[in-house]
């Protein structure tokens, strides 16, 4: 098998940046934010969330408060798939699939 690069261009060369140069740039990114939110205040400009806004960032905090995975369910079935106990009801697997499709496609 031969390869020929005689043929490539500049849209075929990866240009991606390393992850260092990623958080370099976010840096600035963020000192740049920082400056535009400082002049705004400057001039004594303001914003008004709605109520509907303000709701769901209450409810995003609320969330942010659950974790991600339960442990301790984790764990039992852990120990169940483990010791052999572990069944998997098919009709109740099938049904939860069928009402999956249906939420998705109507």
């Amino acid at each position: 098998m031969s390869v020929d690069f005689n043929g490539i261009n500049q849209s075929q060369i990866n240009t991606q940046r390393p992850t260092a140069d990623k958080a370099g740039s976010a840096a600035k990114n963020a000192t740049a934010d920082q400056a535009t939110a400082q002049s705004t205040q400057a001039r004594g400009e303001s914003v008004n969330l709605s109520s509907q806004a303000r709701d769901l960032k209450q409810l995003e905090q609320k969330l942010g408060d659950f974790p991600e995975m339960n442990d301790e369910q984790i764990s039992k079935i852990r120990s169940a798939l483990e010791d052999g106990s572990y069944k998997v009801d098919a009709q109740q697997l099938a049904q939860k699939m069928l009402d999956m499709d249906k939420s998705i496609f109507g």
